[in-house]
Order: structure tokens, then C-alpha cells, then sequence
């Protein structure tokens, strides 16, 4: 039960969710997230902490850039259930449809200078 207590608890936060339906389209860098989110660095690496922690989100290296993405659930049949399905929850909702338009805008290479 901890585990499944762990994922639902990663998705009870609305910037956790978004982060989740972001990475859905595209992998991206804490800069990334953290302009489409307009909140600060520490706090969007706290919720991918939180994500990471409950299996699922993980990251690579690029040279500079760490990317984000989606895990594919195989370590957990709650985390792979619910990836599963907010894949279709949530498109409609006017906050996730706005971020979803706003993320080919962003690119790194601008955003991480600031």
C-alpha cells in the first residue's frame, strides 16, 4: 500500500499534474518547466523530486542539459495505470490546453540564460 500512497500523493499537487501533462509531448530541463510553470527553480525541483521518488518521472544527461521525461511504468502497475490513463485526462482543461501550446514556444537555450 506505501507505494501506491506514494504516486497518489506525487499527483495530489496541480504543478505536479502539469509537470506530468507537459512531459507527455516533450522531455524537458528544470529551466524549461520552471518558465512554462512561472514558478521558481527550487520549487519545480522539489516536484520533480517528489515525481521522481514515486517512479514516475527520471532523467539523463545531455552534456549540460538534464532532461525529464515520463517513466514507462514498468516498475509499477499503479504508476503505469495512471500514466496510462492521464494521458487522456485533463486535455480539455483550459490550464493544461494553455501549457500544452505554450511549450514548442520555449526553448532552453534562451530560458536557461536568465
Amino acid at each position: 500500500m506505501k507505494d501506491f500512497i506514494k504516486v497518489m500523493k506525487a499527483l495530489s499537487d496541480p504543478n505536479r499534474v502539469k509537470i506530468i501533462k507537459m512531459l507527455q509531448h516533450k522531455t524537458m530541463c528544470v529551466c524549461e518547466i520552471r518558465e512554462a510553470l512561472q514558478v521558481s527553480q527550487p520549487s519545480v525541483s522539489k516536484n520533480l523530486k517528489i515525481l521522481e521518488d514515486a517512479g514516475l518521472v527520471d532523467f539523463k544527461k545531455d552534456g549540460l542539459w538534464v532532461d525529464y521525461y515520463l517513466t514507462d511504468g514498468s516498475k509499477s502497475p499503479y504508476v503505469a495505470s495512471l500514466l496510462g490513463n492521464l494521458r487522456h485526462w485533463l486535455e480539455d482543461e483550459a490550464q493544461v490546453k494553455e501549457l500544452v501550446k505554450k511549450i514548442p514556444h520555449i526553448r532552453r537555450e534562451e530560458v536557461c540564460k536568465k
